[in-house]
């Protein structure tokens, strides 16, 4: 009575193995599947590895502990928000700045006169003939001391420049002339006047320095004269 037995592998198509034994003897007989081409030393070492790896690999993650998982959806979200930041619109971003760091400077150069008054956001509208304060006089004269300049004559920059040039920023025309003005101010106040407020004047030259490497963004007259001085050239907007 003959015993056979036959043994193969399920990790890819590997030559079949057939063992046949009978009464007067056993012989031991490798049939390779016809539609198969044979098999080289590249080939077998291969496919003696890929079983080991395909072992190691659902292993891997079927012991895989919770805490492990939780960390790997972390680093998942954390990779998909930055993401999401960095596709965050600039023209907004540009605008803010600009209205911002102008709101500022209109607002200071706002309490250096009398006789105007010009607030859009608290409605207040006074228009008359603007005069240089006296408490803008005194205070360049006693205590903003700038060297080399006149106190009058430093006040009636001072204050010329923080309404003329936040205009300018607001409507996005000249921006980076006007916000390099507006930088040159925040040095001397910093240098000259205030030197312990650096964290606040750090914030003012961030922005100004932002507009001036970025420019005022496609919400503003820049933007509009650009792409016209363009089409008059012939040249892509």
């Amino acid at each position: 009575m003959g015993l056979i037995l036959v043994s193969a592998l399920v990790f890819g198509p590997v030559p079949v193995l057939v063992l046949a034994s009978t009464g007067g003897g056993q012989s031991l007989t490798v049939h390779q599947p016809r539609n198969l081409p044979p098999m080289n030393s590249t080939t077998r070492r291969l496919h003696h590895r890929q079983p080991a790896a395909t072992f190691a690999s659902s292993a891997s993650v079927r012991h895989r502990t919770p805490l492990a998982r939780l960390g790997r959806g972390l680093v998942d979200g954390v990779c998909a928000a930055n993401q999401t930041l960095a596709r965050l619109p600039s023209d907004p971003i540009a605008a803010l700045g600009r209205f911002s760091i102008a709101a500022l400077f209109w607002l200071s150069g706002q309490t250096k006169v009398e006789g105007f008054a010009l607030n859009l956001v608290q409605g207040r509208f006074e228009f008359g003939w603007p005069r240089l304060s006296d408490s803008a006089r005194w205070l360049f004269r006693e205590e903003y001391q700038l060297p080399l300049l006149d106190p009058v004559v430093a006040a009636l920059l001072a204050t010329s420049a923080e309404h003329a040039l936040p205009i300018l920023l607001l409507l996005g025309l000249g921006t980076r002339f006007a916000a390099l003005g507006l930088l040159i101010m925040t040095a001397v106040i910093q240098l000259l006047v205030y030197p312990n407020a650096y964290a606040t004047h750090g914030v003012w030259a961030a922005v100004l320095l932002w507009l001036m490497a970025q420019g005022p963004g496609r919400w503003s007259l820049d933007h509009l004269l650009a792409r016209w001085f363009a089409a008059k050239r012939g040249e892509p907007a």
